[in-house]
Formats: C-alpha cells, sequence, structure tokens
C-alpha cells in the first residue's frame, strides 16, 4: 500500500526536474533561456539515471524487496519512475522541436548537410576534412575484435554496413550478415558547428557534429557501403564504491574508483529513432539491457544546448537583462575588511551580492603579515580559483593554512584531486575530511594578531566557495568576528582534523553528532508555544526534504497548531494538507533564473526570533552522513534581513509552485499584486535591513 502520509523521494524528483521542464516551455521566459532549461532537464535526468535509478537496480539485483517508508519496493518504484521517465523524454523533445522553431523564426538555425548551399558544404567539408577526420576513431566489432569501450554518457555512432562486391557495383550477397562498428563522436570538439553565412542574409546557421560525420561516415570505411548510421549512449551506474578504512590513500582510491566508474553497470540505453535493428540487437546484447531502452525523436543528449545558448553572439533580446552584483555596502569603502568585521557582522545574500567580498576576505587574511592562520573547506570550486591561489599563496608565505578538500564531491572529484596536489604543493596542509563521512560545511576561519591577542574571524555560508555558481545560485553567507562563533569554529576544524571528541558546542548544530536532535529541540520549543496558546512559526528554506523524522517531527507541530511555511526547491517527501496531520503547512517550490540554494531557518520562538544559516538539507545523507553545519546569526538587523527574503519568497506568486495533497505541483495563482521574488531580490531595499546607499 503507497503511503498516504509521504510522497516517494524519487518521484518528488521527478516531479521537480518537470518544473525545470515547464521553465522551458513558458513563452514568457527569453527564448534562450528556455533553451538553457532544456540542457538542465537532460543534464538533471542524467544525473538520476546515474545514481538514484542505478542504486534501484542494485536493490533489485540483489533481491531486495522491502518496501520504504513510503510504501513502495524498489521493482514496483522502478515501474513507476520508468513510466513517468518516458512521458517527461517525449515532453521534453516535444519542447525541444517548438524551441527549434522559435530559434529559426529568430534567425538561429540548425540545418542538415543537404540544405547548405555549394560554398557552405566545402566549408563544411574542409571542416570535417581537418578538424573531425583526424580524431576520429573507427572501431570495427567482429570475432577478433570485442566490443570497444563505451564512456557513461558520451554519444556514439552505430555504423551498420555492407562489404562492396569486387569488381562490380553491388553489395554483398543480401543473405550475408552485415558488418558494425562503433565510431564515437569526439566529445573534445563542439556539438556545434557555425555555417558560414549565405550571401545577404543574417541568419546564424549551425550543424550538428554527428550530422556531418554521417554525411562523411564512407570515408572511414572503405571498401564498405554504410547502410545504416545511428547514434546511441549509454548510462552507467556512477556511485562510488569506497573502502575508505581499508584505504591507506584515499586520494589514489578515489582516482582508482574514477576509473572503475568507466565500466559501471550500464542503466540507460538512449538511440536514435529509427535505428537499424541489428545494430540495436547488438547493443542490447552487449549492454545487457532489453528494457530501459528510450528511442530519441531528435538529438540525443540535448546538455550541450548550455554551451550553444551562451555561446551565440549578438542576441542579448533573447536573454534575461544582466545582473550586476553590488559589493556589500558594509564592505565597499574598507581598505582594511578586518577593520569593519572588528565592529559588526556583515551579510550577504548572492547572486545580488558580489562574491568577490569573499575573494577579497582570503585575498586580504592570504597577504596580511598579521595573519597566522587559515582555514577553510572546499567542496565545489571553480576553474582557475581566486581563493585557491590565494590559499597557496598564503602557505607559501609561511602562515599555516589548512584546506578540508572534499574527495568525494559527485562529478567533481577529479577537479578536487586537481586542486589538492595544487594545495598541497604549494605548502598548505590538506586533509581529506572524515572516514565515511563527506564534508559538506561551507566555513572559513582566519586568526589574526592584534596586539596582545589573537581574533577569530569566520564566514560561514549556504554555498560553495565557487565563484561561477555564486552569479547562478541564491545563496547566504555571514562575515562575523563573534567570539563564539569563533571558538566554534576552532573546535570544528580540530574535530575534523585531529581526534577530538563531539563538543558541547556554544553556537553551531553540526551533523551528524547533533544538528538533528538541534533541530527536533527547536521545532519542539515552537510546540509549547503554540501549546500556551502563543503564536508558533516556522520557516525552512532548503534545498531538499525526505528525512522521516524531521517530516514525523513537522507533522507534530502542526498537529499542536504551529505554522510551517517550507521552500524546497527539489524533493520534498512531506505530504501537505492531510486533515489531521499536516494541515498547517504549506510548501512551495520556486524555479527562476537562479537555482535556490540557501539553506535558511527560521523559529518564531515567543517573539524571541531566531535565525540560522545551515549547510544541510533535511535529507538523511546531510543529518547522518556528511559533516554538516548550521550557524546562529545573532545581529537582529541581519536576522531581520533574511526574515525579510523570506517572506519575498512565500510572496512570490510568479514563479512559485505550491505542492498539493496528491504529490503534484501546482503554480501559485497571482491574486495579489505580482511578485518574482528573484526579481524583487536584485532591488536590495527590498530586503535588506540595513541602510543602503543609492
Amino acid at each position: 500500500m503507497i503511503s498516504a502520509k509521504y510522497v516517494n523521494r524519487d518521484l518528488s524528483w521527478l516531479e521537480f526536474n518537470r518544473r525545470v521542464l515547464e521553465e522551458a516551455q513558458d513563452p514568457e521566459t527569453p527564448l534562450l533561456e528556455r533553451v538553457k532549461f532544456l540542457s538542465i532537464v537532460s543534464s538533471n535526468l542524467d544525473e538520476f539515471m546515474s545514481v538514484r535509478v542505478a542504486g534501484i537496480l542494485d536493490q533489485i539485483r540483489l533481491g531486495y524487496n522491502k518496501k520504504d517508508f513510503t510504501g513502495y519496493t524498489p521493482s514496483g518504484l522502478l515501474k513507476r519512475l520508468m513510466k513517468r521517465t518516458s512521458k517527461a523524454v517525449t515532453d521534453q523533445y516535444r519542447t525541444y522541436r517548438e524551441l527549434i522553431r522559435s530559434l529559426s523564426k529568430e534567425g538561429i538555425v540548425f540545418t542538415s548537410f543537404d540544405e547548405l548551399n555549394s560554398t557552405q558544404q566545402k566549408a563544411m567539408q574542409v571542416y570535417f576534412d581537418e578538424i573531425v577526420f583526424p580524431v576520429l576513431t573507427p572501431m570495427a566489432v567482429d570475432q577478433s575484435r570485442p566490443f570497444p569501450l563505451v564512456h557513461t554518457n558520451e554519444l556514439y555512432l552505430a555504423v551498420v554496413l555492407q562489404r562492396r562486391l569486387e569488381g562490380a557495383e553491388g553489395w554483398q550477397e543480401p543473405d550475408q550478415e552485415p558488418f558494425f562498428a562503433v565510431v564515437q563522436v569526439p566529445s573534445i570538439l563542439p556539438r556545434y558547428i557555425q555555417v558560414p553565412n549565405r550571401m545577404n542574409s543574417k541568419k546564424q546557421e549551425f550543424i550538428r557534429l554527428e550530422d556531418l560525420i554521417k554525411v562523411h561516415i564512407d570515408m572511414l570505411f572503405s571498401g564498405y557501403i554504410p547502410v545504416a548510421v545511428h547514434g546511441f549512449r549509454t548510462t552507467r551506474n556512477a556511485d562510488l564504491t569506497l573502502n575508505e578504512e581499508g584505504a591507506e590513500d584515499l586520494l589514489e582510491e578515489i582516482e582508482k574508483e574514477l576509473r572503475r566508474r568507466r565500466w559501471g553497470v550500464p542503466v540507460r540505453l538512449e538511440i536514435e529513432s529509427g535505428m537499424h535493428p541489428y545494430a540495436l540487437q547488438l547493443l542490447q546484447e552487449e549492454f545487457e539491457i532489453m528494457e530501459h531502452v528510450f528511442t530519441i525523436d531528435g538529438p540525443i543528449d540535448l546538455s550541450f544546448l548550455m554551451k550553444f545558448a551562451v555561446s551565440l553572439q549578438n542576441v542579448d533580446h533573447l536573454r534575461f537583462p544582466k545582473l550586476d552584483p553590488v559589493y556589500p555596502e558594509e564592505l565597499a569603502d574598507a581598505d582594511d575588511l578586518f577593520s569593519v568585521l572588528r565592529t559588526k557582522d556583515v551579510l550577504m545574500y548572492h547572486p545580488y551580492e558580489s562574491f568577490d567580498a569573499v575573494n577579497d576576505f582570503i585575498c586580504q587574511a592570504a597577504d596580511d603579515p598579521d595573519v597566522l592562520a587559515i582555514k577553510m573547506t572546499l567542496y565545489r570550486v571553480s576553474g582557475n580559483s581566486v581563493l585557491v591561489q590565494a590559499l597557496a599563496r598564503a602557505a607559501e608565505s609561511g602562515k599555516q593554512v589548512t584546506v578540508v578538500v572534499e574527495l568525494k564531491a559527485r562529478f567533481d572529484e577529479e577537479r578536487n584531486i586537481a586542486w589538492a596536489r595544487q594545495l598541497e604543493k604549494a605548502g598548505c596542509h590538506v586533509v581529506y575530511g572524515l572516514v565515511g563521512l563527506k564534508t559538506h560545511a561551507k566555513i572559513t576561519l582566519v586568526v589574526r594578531r592584534e596586539q596582545s591577542m589573537l581574533r577569530r574571524y569566520v564566514h560561514v555560508g549556504t554555498g560553495n566557495y565557487n565563484e561561477n555558481t555564486a552569479k547562478l545560485y541564491t545563496d547566504a553567507g555571514l562575515f562575523t568576528s563573534n567570539p563564539v562563533i569563533g571558538e566554534d569554529a576552532s573546535i570544528l576544524f580540530n574535530e575534523v582534523t585531529g581526534y577530538s571528541a563531539p563538543h558541547d558546542w556554544q553556537a553551531f548544530g553540526v551533523a551528524p553528532t547533533e544538528l538533528k536532535d538541534k533541530l527536533i529541540s527547536k521545532i519542539e520549543r515552537e510546540m509549547k508555544w503554540a501549546a500556551e496558546g502563543k503564536e508558533a512559526h516556522i520557516i525552512a528554506q532548503v534545498n531538499s526534504l525526505s528525512n522521516q523524522e524531521m517530516i514525523d517531527q513537522l507533522y507534530a507541530a502542526s498537529q499542536i497548531g504551529v505554522r510551517i511555511d517550507l521552500i524546497v526547491r527539489g524533493v520534498c517527501c512531506l505530504r501537505p494538507g492531510v486533515p489531521g496531520l499536516s494541515e498547517n503547512i504549506r510548501v512551495i517550490s520556486i524555479v527562476d533564473r537562479f537555482l535556490e540554494h540557501s539553506r535558511i531557518i527560521y523559529f518564531k520562538n515567543g517573539g524571541e526570533e531566531e535565525v540560522y544559516l545551515s549547510s544541510a538539507d533535511w535529507m538523511t545523507r546531510n543529518l547522518t552522513r556528511r559533516i554538516e553545519l548550521m550557524c546562529p546569526v545573532f545581529d537582529k538587523a541581519l536576522c531581520k534581513s533574511l526574515i525579510q527574503m523570506l517572506h519575498l519568497k512565500l510572496r512570490d506568486n510568479a514563479k512559485a509552485r505550491e505542492l498539493q495533497l496528491n504529490g503534484t505541483y501546482m503554480r501559485v495563482r497571482q491574486e495579489n499584486q505580482p511578485c518574482r521574488s528573484q526579481f524583487e531580490a536584485m532591488h536590495i531595499e527590498a530586503w535588506k535591513a540595513v541602510p543602503v546607499r543609492v
């Protein structure tokens, strides 16, 4: 029996990806932004298949048939997921065709080789001969040459061939089995190639790389005639299986697992519409996939559309207006950031406020002779990171620099290994966290000598130290020199890098030891206020909510009269509006220009309001298997700013969808004045409770 109390996590995720697809379908969204949303739908689904669906298939292979707390067995859930995924892919490609037609009306055209004029065809022939052909490798499959390694999520061409009869123009005998080969579409080359303009035409024309290869495929197989050429792609299980306790060197163990990931069990096969039955049979036999085969009516893997949309020139009218983040007012005129932070805490909210302030904080610490130590966690870092360069510079100048690098950040493992080695080479103490736990907390500690004392400066945030994603994600960050927070920060780093026992935190809530208990105790406190007849209110913004114990605690609070507003971008297993259970709970999801990534928790607390910034979502993995951090915001004005931001999101009636009793989402109706929270927040005075200079 399917639970009436909970929404299944994976079905909820598919609902989230549908909301992203709705943004690609929304005619009110600028055209190239719609194209980017469609790319995100594709990338999201790749990760879902390679991690979540792969995990369910592992359970089925092991014979696991117990129901989860939402009432699904692995096999029952898989059937439901595949049915919905198939429908979603159909909707995705219908949207793709609509966007292609819209792009064409704007003079941006994907064309075929046959539709090009002779001058354009000649240019594409030269491009193929000089750029594409040298990197192509035809790989025959026969008795002497086994099936080649097919990399996960890479595009390939399946080529069915017949031998040309010697001395004649015909083919081989019709009853002879055809020949088969595989050609990888080079991922080092762009998936789209701009064609030279036609005379007196302003159209921008493009041809897809795989289509250009298909036209010239006979150049790879002299003496054979291509009968059919169709694209295919396989998705493999991408979860790392690490034996951390038995690994002498975690970095080397992860490098080995990354190599093994290439051989992960296939979980999905995508084939181009019209694929030759002989080719399909060979692929299914090789990958041992009979059921999870998706026939794609269009180009396989639409994730290339992101780079395409970004790269187009002279079409800014098809994009969102450019946002120029402002430098935090409190720090704008300060030559010495430390002098400001000695007197006040400073709140930042990205992307409306610039991440440059974080870079400047670390760079100033690196170059300040009075700074003795810098300690920092790194989970996902941008390429050419200013922060990494500053940390290296600080270590080379003799400062004590400790960096906790999370090597197990999914799909960023190789990049983080490179950063770790660069930092170690510069003299930083690089720590890979604790065995069995990912370090997901986002915190920096700077220890500075000031007169006869040492002072700690702390930055704690809800997002990664990544200057690129800080332009695309909504995240909050806090600068403070509060001694209580500083002491907790020191102890946290000591726990991660040394053998310190779990601590009785003064300010922090830290997972996996006591963050969940701390959250539950604060929910229970709101229940106490409600029982006394006082207003009780909880607002929580997280990316995902799937931990059963947290959900049950929220249900209990709702039943006793606590008003609960949840802003959950992605997965939400809580079911609002159940009579007698969750009538006082409202759940919304905002999907808009920026990825909602903040984790902000608010408790009414009988009028003594409390606000916390956190790195943790309310998922079992965050609360029990990761090092996570929740930090209070003590400054009342900054608390007010965050509360105003939360209420701004709760008023959103343009891009907010509300979770319904049946697990689906409906757009919030514009009954009052229209409110698009992300666009409103670009006007800093709409949420910031401290004076803002015009």
